[in-house]
């Protein structure tokens, strides 16, 4: 073992939400954490929610009671937290009869209320529909709840410079390929996807936050260390032209036990998801089957005026979810509840299986209270009033005013864009920027060589799949040519470096 190299205190190896919740909590507890993920930020799971902050009401039929409430109370910490990145949404859930009677929904929403205090929601009741509304006309009754929309992918990145910022050293593009443990530290092999090269980490504990990876990584680089069973369980969305006018999202319910979410989406989309079929194989070649695209078009169709056809459709994405195996037969009726497994006395290994966006931030918190037995000085918790970064400003309204005084010349849908990306770093953004010609090369739709350097320099964006997708959604109109564009600035810049 080389004595030159630093030993640190925690090896984090993914970078999804929960991998970066962990990174973020331990590093503002004073630990040396170093985090690897072997694509970008947020590549996997992370990055293909329904993209909601939700307590979870479908699961108070599966008598998960602690893990809404414990959902709906984060709900109110992350709206405070991360504001330009998760807002309020208002559900409605139009009432099948045949499904599930009155009383029993205004129940459950009674629960959904009451479980957790609600801070900055109102609350949940019932509701007429009219021939105003966007449903079909057999639709007349219905009921209403709050919940929040997340930006997922931003939220994971955002915990990534708060761990940076925390001193945290994150590592994308770096595939643990070899892992064993002598007197007690972990030596890591990480494989640097750009340059070929290895890097070797040592460390005194390991967190497995791997996702869908989280029973292979062990068998292939550490086959001593054993793991639970995993149930991988695909989920599927499509996105298609707007479906309503309004702002809010539909719950709709079907036959099969099945729910399903319709969400505004960047202003000139509905995002309509999601499905759950049980997975086998490499999570990286998920993909959106025929079944589950009619499924989704045809349940639409059943609920509302509009209706859509599969040529509709103008994107699809799809996520392995890593859930804890149980007896369930039905995917969409297994737990999302978390389990957190420390093991190896010597060479600790602390493996997190299952968890959910909402509860990200209590399930690292729970990790730290693992880890205390081998970091008995662990500081105490402190993510719950935590602003994330881009979060320092008094309202939304107040910070896009800002933005607008100090950049009277860009356009204001421009600076929405911006304002609900990176919040108050938009600032740092756009430092030293006096007019238009400041923001260097147009790319295509608002993007600017001043925002792909920010991103690239700042948030670990390496091609145009992190900036198109990850860091931002503009993939959705990019055509071929604004994607060479793209391509090719990236390009001249890693050529330009490397000279």
């Amino acid at each position: 073992m080389n004595q030159l190299s630093p030993i640190h205190d925690l090896l984090v190896i993914g970078g999804g939400i929960n991998g970066t919740g962990i990174a973020a909590d331990a590093a503002g507890r004073q630990l040396d954490v170093v985090l690897c993920e072997m694509n970008d930020l947020a590549s996997a799971t992370s990055s293909a929610s329904t993209k909601l902050i939700h307590g979870g009401l479908r699961y108070l039929e599966q008598y998960e009671f602690k893990l809404v409430r414990e959902a709906l109370g984060e709900r109110e910490v992350l709206l405070r937290n991360a504001p330009h990145l998760i807002t309020p949404m208002r559900f409605r859930l139009p009432h099948m009869p045949h499904l599930r009677p009155k009383w029993m929904i205004r129940a459950g929403l009674f629960l959904y209320d009451s479980l957790s205090r609600r801070v900055s929601l109102p609350a949940s009741g019932a509701i007429k529909f009219t021939d105003a509304d966007p449903l079909a006309p057999h639709l007349k009754d219905g009921f209403e709840y709050s919940d929040a929309w997340v930006d997922d992918a931003r939220l994971v990145v955002a915990l990534a410079k708060l761990a940076q910022e925390k001193g945290a050293d994150i590592r994308v593009r770096r595939k643990c390929v070899a892992a064993t443990a002598q007197n007690g530290i972990w030596r890591v092999d990480l494989l640097d996807k750009d340059t070929g090269k290895i890097e070797t980490v040592l460390a005194r504990a390991i967190v497995n936050a791997a996702g869908p990876w989280v029973q292979r990584l062990f068998a292939e680089v550490a086959p001593s260390q054993t793991s639970r069973a995993v149930r991988l369980v695909k989920g599927c969305h499509i996105v298609v032209p707007r479906i309503h006018p309004g702002e809010e999202s539909y719950m709709l319910q079907n036959d099969d036990g099945r729910v399903v979410f319709v969400i505004p989406y960047l202003h000139d989309y509905s995002l309509v998801g999601t499905t759950e079929e049980d997975f086998v194989g490499d999570p990286t070649e998920a993909a959106i089957s025929d079944w589950e695209r009619d499924y989704l078009v045809a349940l639409v169709n059943q609920n509302f005026r509009q209706q859509i056809a599969i040529e509709d459709i103008c994107h699809t994405f799809a996520g392995v979810r890593p859930l804890l195996a149980d007896d369930e037969d039905s995917a969409s009726k297994v737990s999302r509840d978390y389990l957190l497994e420390l093991s190896g006395e010597e060479a600790p290994v602390l493996t997190v299986y299952g968890g959910k966006i909402t509860t990200y931030r209590r399930l690292a918190q729970s990790a730290m209270a693992k880890l205390r037995k081998i970091f008995p000085d662990l500081g105490d918790d402190w993510t719950e009033s935590a602003s994330l970064p881009g979060a320092q400003f008094e309202s939304y309204d107040a910070l896009l005013e800002a933005l607008g005084a100090q950049y009277p010349w860009f356009d204001s849908e421009l600076l929405k864009r911006w304002a609900s990306a990176y919040g108050s770093k938009t600032f740092v953004m756009l430092e030293g920027v006096r007019d238009r010609r400041g923001l260097g090369e147009d790319i295509g739709h608002g993007l600017s060589a001043r925002e792909v350097e920010y991103l690239c320099e700042h948030e670990w964006a390496v091609d145009a799949e992190d900036i198109l997708w990850r860091r931002s959604k503009l993939g959705m109109k990019f055509g071929p040519v604004e994607r060479a564009k793209l391509d090719g600035y990236l390009a001249g810049r890693r050529a330009n470096r490397g000279s």
